[in-house]
């Protein structure tokens, strides 16, 4: 026991090094999140890469808590919405009432090619398009998936840290 807790405390944290502060990935509304932001996930027709990424970016290695960035279980305590993956027709109509459901200011961030410009599913039936064909898109993160260190750039710029 001893020599675990001794090994922990020469190791220290373990974490990357924060990433650089992009210079186009701000909006406007994030000027009232400034420190914290309750983020709600949403799947709306992933082939969920994109869902591996943020898993990474919030794992302990990225650790994108420690800039404010929290995911929540509910659209009711969010304060943002991540988006993956194009919308589909079935995700459409529960897409946009989820963006209902998250009381203003929100800002919902489009999450990889597929959520930005429906990817390699654009033109597909059952593919409605890209989320800023359903919803207003305040943020935009490029990938397919896009790098952890990339979701954490872009959070940290919601967040001011």
């Amino acid at each position: 026991m001893f020599n675990l807790l001794r090994k922990i405390h020469r190791t220290g944290r373990v974490a990357e090094p924060a990433p650089p502060r992009p210079a186009g990935l701000s909006c406007p509304q994030a000027a009232r999140l400034r420190g914290s932001v309750q983020l709600r996930h949403v799947d709306a027709g992933s082939c969920n890469g994109c869902e591996v990424e943020i898993g990474a970016a919030f794992g302990p290695v990225y650790d994108a808590e420690r800039y404010g960035a929290r995911l929540v279980a509910s659209p009711r305590h969010a304060d943002a919405l991540v988006v993956t993956g194009p919308v589909t027709r079935n995700m459409a109509g529960a897409l946009q009432r989820t963006v209902d459901t998250v009381s203003p200011p929100r800002i919902v961030v489009a999450l990889g090619d597929c959520a930005r410009n429906a990817g390699v599913f654009a033109g597909a039936y059952g593919v409605v398009g890209a989320v800023s064909d359903v919803v207003p898109v305040d943020v935009e993160i490029p990938g397919c998936p896009p790098a952890p260190d990339a979701i954490v750039a872009a959070l940290r710029g919601l967040t001011g840290r």
